[in-house]
């Protein structure tokens, strides 16, 4: 009978998930990532690029609800300001459109694709496309295509069910957008800028793994 029980108890919470409009759905995302009120957390940084050799690299981050994330290292770090925005504000800053995409199959729980168009023109993106869990209201992978700076893939994976915050970060970026400071990189940082002209479409991947020494939320 436990058996039955607990089956049925999953079946329910799995229908649950996905009764949910998709702005309802974007409403609860929201509403979980607005418990974070500050966080501190040590990250581990990994670069890939192609015309760019880099060692792993420390950073801390800071974050207080309401303000930019703060990163400090003793290091050169290689960071584009839009793959840290671990709790999506510019996405949530103006009223948006959130439009159902369907369920994205091959996962273990109900992954829904939704797509946000902002209603405001002051938003920073024309459209992001994600992946949400239904059962946990969270972003799971997110492509966001921005004004200015390119389009930015991101794809976060979280330690539990139950986790607001991702402990890796795989982002994705357009170079040729954004403005990087090579010049400043450190000595043992080496840039190949012949293959670097040479490369038409300039792409980047950073990997960040976060360790987390603080979370302040509300319940």
């Amino acid at each position: 009978m436990m058996k039955l029980v607990s089956i049925g108890l999953l079946f329910f919470y799995s229908i649950l998930g996905w009764a949910q409009t998709a702005q309802e759905q974007m409403d609860s995302v929201k509403l979980r990532l607005d418990s974070i009120q500050s966080f501190e957390a040590t990250i581990a940084l990994h670069v890939d690029i192609s015309f760019i050799t880099m060692p792993d690299k420390m950073a801390q981050a800071t974050f207080q609800k309401g303000e930019d994330m703060v990163i400090t290292s003793d290091d050169f770090v290689l960071i584009p300001k839009r793959g840290l925005d671990l709790s999506f504000s510019e996405l949530f800053k103006y009223s948006f459109l959130a439009i159902d995409r369907g369920e994205i199959t091959g996962h273990s729980n109900v992954v829904r694709s939704i797509s946000i168009l902002p209603s405001n023109s002051k938003a920073d993106f024309s459209v992001a496309n994600l992946h949400v869990d239904a059962q946990n209201n969270r972003i799971v992978w997110a492509e966001i295509n921005t004004k200015k700076d390119g389009t930015y893939i991101l794809n976060l994976t979280y330690p539990d069910k139950g986790a607001i915050l991702p402990t890796s970060l795989n982002v994705s970026f357009e170079m040729d957008r954004i403005r990087i400071p090579l010049n400043f990189a450190g000595s043992d940082v080496s840039i190949d800028r012949k293959k670097m002209r040479e490369t038409e479409q300039k792409t980047g991947t950073i990997v960040l793994n976060l360790e987390y020494t603080k979370i302040e939320k509300t319940q």
